[in-house]
């Protein structure tokens, strides 16, 4: 598969927006069947939307430029080979992008932290680490899908800021720049869907 590679990354990831500043992430979703169907001219104008974002997600996961490529390229491969399971209806494309992003970008830390920890858990040799790392791997999941079910709940422009803002570390302008929205409106529907989002996970406590 050559389409990834004749994209090369963004030399200057960090803090990058999309250069067009009015094409939302919506707009983007056109561009996923003709990509699951093989059109490179379609995943072209796609990687110039969310490359810079990609990569910088992963630079500030990671701290380290060549890993964080590493990531950008295995995360725009995903997309091509897995751009027939998007769904609309759960987020626009950059959020979903970036939610893979972040995923694999945190898998390898963690991957990395697990290589280091390793033998120090072998000598050890106890099993209350190991109860304490499952207990928490469990109480992350139950977080993390409560956390998806009230974004559930939000209109799509509350969902996809709250993602930028939570996944990608974006300030509320650049949201709205990428958003193609005005910087007021994207500013009051974070403010509402984080005052849902508190409510609803308190109503669960």
């Amino acid at each position: 598969m050559t389409a990834v590679r004749e994209h090369p990354l963004p030399a200057d990831p960090v803090d990058r927006v999309p250069a067009q500043p009015g094409t939302g992430a919506r707009d983007l979703s056109g561009l996923l069947p003709r990509i699951a169907r093989g059109d490179e001219r379609a995943f072209g104008v796609l990687y110039e939307a969310v490359a810079g974002p990609v990569l910088g997600l992963a630079h500030r996961v990671l701290r380290d430029r060549a890993q964080a490529e590493e990531v950008a390229q295995e995360v725009l491969l995903e997309v091509w080979r897995t751009a027939a399971r998007y769904r609309p209806d759960r987020g626009g494309v950059l959020t979903w992008v970036l939610t893979i992003t972040h995923r694999r970008a945190v898998d390898r830390v963690r991957s990395a932290q697990a290589s280091a920890d390793r033998d120090r858990r072998a000598a050890a040799a106890s099993p209350a680490p190991v109860f304490d790392e499952v207990a928490e791997a469990v109480e992350r999941r139950i977080d993390r899908d409560r956390v998806r079910r009230c974004l559930g709940a939000l209109t799509e422009l509350q969902r996809q800021s709250l993602a930028l803002a939570y996944y990608g570390g974006y300030s509320q302008s650049q949201i709205a720049a990428m958003l193609g929205a005005p910087l007021g409106t994207v500013k009051t529907r974070m403010r509402d869907g984080l005052t849902r989002m508190r409510d609803s996970l308190a109503v669960h406590d």
